[in-house]
């Protein structure tokens, strides 16, 4: 049992952690960011929230129905918006989209308001997860599984400059993947502290 582990499961009230920073998951389509932020978020007890969705809601349509109607470019500057907006709030767990992370405004933004955690899935992880699913628009092509790859190849330099880096070695669990993430950030007393209660 990790130390984050034995704190959580202490029933004496002695401890608690105290979210300083906003955790922004951050990686490919596919690798988790969601699920496994929801979880953290659950076992940290903070907020969850998601800029894709906070997207779609403010523009009452899906992020697939943007990116037909408005284009990319339209939906990545939305995005900026909405993530600026969010790091603005009440530390919490923020996952973003696969492409929100290369935007050199972004990353400035989440490196002054929060902390940034690279879920790093390989290109056979991340394809089995997106493969049958058609709510992705950049995988619209008549090669799915390459583009898939060229976007692997382009994005992971700019993922590689996340503050936190956590492997996503299959199999794991939600449980155990935000585990893993916990395991870290509670060695960064800037992001993530134990406090006598």
């Amino acid at each position: 049992m990790s130390d984050f582990q034995q704190s959580l499961a202490d029933t004496s009230g002695t401890h608690r952690f105290v979210l300083k920073k906003t955790i922004v998951m951050v990686g490919m389509m596919g690798a988790g960011k969601t699920a496994v932020g929801r979880t953290l978020a659950a076992l940290l007890d903070v907020p969850f929230l998601d800029s894709d969705h906070e997207i779609e809601q403010a523009a009452n349509m899906t992020v697939p129905e943007i990116f037909a109607r408005d284009g990319e470019a339209f939906f990545r500057a939305r995005e900026t918006e909405v993530i600026q907006r969010l790091l603005q709030g009440a530390p919490c767990v923020l996952s973003t989209g696969g492409g929100a992370y290369l935007s050199g405004v972004n990353r400035a933004k989440i490196s002054q308001h929060g902390v940034a955690v690279w879920l790093d899935a390989d290109i056979d992880l991340l394809w089995n997860r997106v493969r049958h699913r058609d709510t992705r628009p950049l995988l619209r092509t008549e090669n799915p599984r390459a583009t898939l790859e060229a976007l692997f190849e382009a994005r992971v330099p700019d993922y590689s400059r996340a503050d936190v880096r956590v492997p996503c070695a299959p199999p794991v669990s939600l449980e155990a993947m935000a585990q893993r993430v916990a395991d870290v950030l509670v060695t960064r007393p800037d992001v993530l502290e134990r406090c006598n209660a």
